[in-house]
C-alpha cells in the first residue's frame, strides 16, 4: 500500500497535470476551430423614457436579436436604463455612454443639439422625423369611477384629487399640460382663455407630484387622489395582463404625444456602427412596429393600430404640431402659461 508521501506525491501531479492542460488550453484558444468560428459580441447602449422599459426589454430587444443573428450578425446585447425624459436627457449631457436616446418629447433632443452632444435636427433625418411611436392621453380612475369623471373638466370639480407626473422632469408631465391645455381651447374654438382656464382648474386639483410618469402611476397605485394623467399605453398592456387596477376613461379631445430617436454618434465606435444602424432601421420596420403596438403603443402607420382592438377611440385627437410643435409650445404654453402664470397665481413655484 502506498504511503503517505507517495500519495501527496501523486496528488500534486495531478494538480501540475491539470494545471498544464489549462495552461495550454488558454494559450491555444484563439486558434481552436470552435473559439475561431465564435464572434465577439457588440453592445448597444440604449436610454429611453420611464415607459418604455419592459416594452424594450421583453419584447424589442430580444426580437431584434434574432433577427441580427438570422443575418449573420455577432451576437449582440443591450445595455439600458429608464427614467423621466427629462431626467435621461439630463444623464447624457452629463456624458453617459448612450448610442441610441429614444425620448418622450422632441425638445428634450433639442437641449442635446443645443448643448453639442447631437448635431440639430439629426433626427428628422430619420422616418416619420424621428417619431417611433405614440401614446394618446387618457384618464385612469379608481374602479367603478366613483366621481364620475368622463374629460378633463370633471378634473377641475371640488373634492376630485389629481395624481401628476412633474413637468420640471416628466417627458410624459409635458404632454399632459399640453392635452389639458389644448382640450380645453379645442372645446371653445381654440380659446387661449379657455385652454388657461382648464389647466389652472385642473392644476388646482393636483394632490401628488412625481419624478416620471412611472412613478405617478406607482403613486396613484399606492392610494393617491382620484385620477391620474398619463399614457394610454400603460393602461392599455396592464389590461392585457390582468394586472390593470382602475379603469381608463377617453377624454372627447386629447393629445398623441409622439416619442422621438436620437442618434448619439459620437458615443458609437466604428465596430458598431452596422449594428447600431441596423437596430434603428428595424425599429420602423412593420415586425417592430406591429411588436409596439402589441405592446400598447400605437404605431406610426395607423393601419397598423388593428392589431390592437383595446385602443380606445377618440373623438378629437390632436398633435403637438398644433401647437407650432415643441419649439413653440414649451415656451408659450409649459414655460408661460403653466409654470409662470398658473404655478404662481396658485402659490406652487
Amino acid at each position: 500500500m502506498p504511503d503517505r508521501s507517495t500519495r501527496a506525491g501523486r496528488f500534486e501531479g495531478a494538480l501540475f497535470a491539470i494545471f498544464l492542460t489549462a495552461l495550454v488550453l488558454f494559450a491555444a484558444w484563439p486558434w481552436l476551430p470552435f473559439a475561431r468560428n465564435r464572434a465577439p459580441r457588440t453592445t448597444i447602449v440604449f436610454y429611453g423614457f420611464s415607459i418604455l422599459a419592459e416594452t424594450m426589454n421583453k419584447s424589442i430587444f430580444p426580437a431584434f436579436q434574432t433577427v441580427w443573428a438570422s443575418e449573420g450578425g455577432a451576437p449582440v446585447e443591450f445595455i439600458s436604463s429608464f427614467a423621466g425624459s427629462g431626467t435621461v436627457t439630463n444623464q447624457v449631457l452629463l456624458g453617459v455612454p448612450a448610442q441610441l436616446v429614444l425620448l418622450s418629447l422632441e425638445s428634450d433632443a433639442q437641449r442635446l443639439a443645443d448643448a453639442g452632444v447631437v448635431r440639430a435636427g439629426s433626427w428628422r433625418a430619420l422616418p416619420d422625423g424621428g417619431v417611433v411611436n405614440r401614446t394618446p392621453f387618457v384618464i385612469l380612475v379608481r374602479p367603478g369611477n366613483p366621481k364620475r369623471i368622463r374629460d378633463f373638466s370633471d378634473l377641475t370639480r371640488q373634492g376630485v384629487g389629481v395624481v401628476h407626473p412633474d413637468p420640471m422632469t416628466s417627458g410624459g408631465a409635458n404632454w399632459a399640460i399640453l392635452a389639458e391645455y389644448g382640450a380645453g381651447a379645442r372645446a371653445h374654438g381654440g380659446s387661449a382663455e379657455a385652454g388657461e382656464e382648464l389647466l389652472a382648474g385642473i392644476w388646482k386639483n393636483v394632490v401628488a407630484q412625481a419624478a416620471s410618469a412611472r412613478a405617478a402611476r406607482t403613486q396613484f397605485e399606492n392610494g393617491f387622489g382620484d385620477a391620474l394623467i398619463t399614457y394610454e399605453q400603460e393602461a392599455v398592456a396592464d389590461a392585457a395582463q390582468g394586472k390593470l387596477k382602475a379603469e381608463v376613461v377617453y377624454p372627447p379631445s386629447t393629445i398623441l404625444s409622439e416619442h422621438t430617436l436620437v442618434v448619439v454618434d459620437k458615443n458609437i465606435p466604428p465596430t458598431e456602427r452596422a449594428v447600431v444602424d441596423r437596430f434603428v432601421k428595424f425599429l420602423w420596420s412593420e415586425a417592430c412596429q406591429r411588436l409596439f403596438v402589441k405592446q400598447g403603443f400605437r404605431s406610426v402607420r395607423d393601419d397598423w393600430n388593428s392589431d390592437n382592438p383595446s385602443f380606445g377611440r377618440i373623438e378629437d385627437p390632436f398633435l403637438v404640431s398644433d401647437y407650432g410643435g415643441w419649439k413653440r409650445a414649451k415656451p408659450e404654453i409649459v414655460e408661460r402659461i403653466w409654470k409662470n402664470r398658473v404655478m404662481k397665481d396658485q402659490g406652487r413655484r
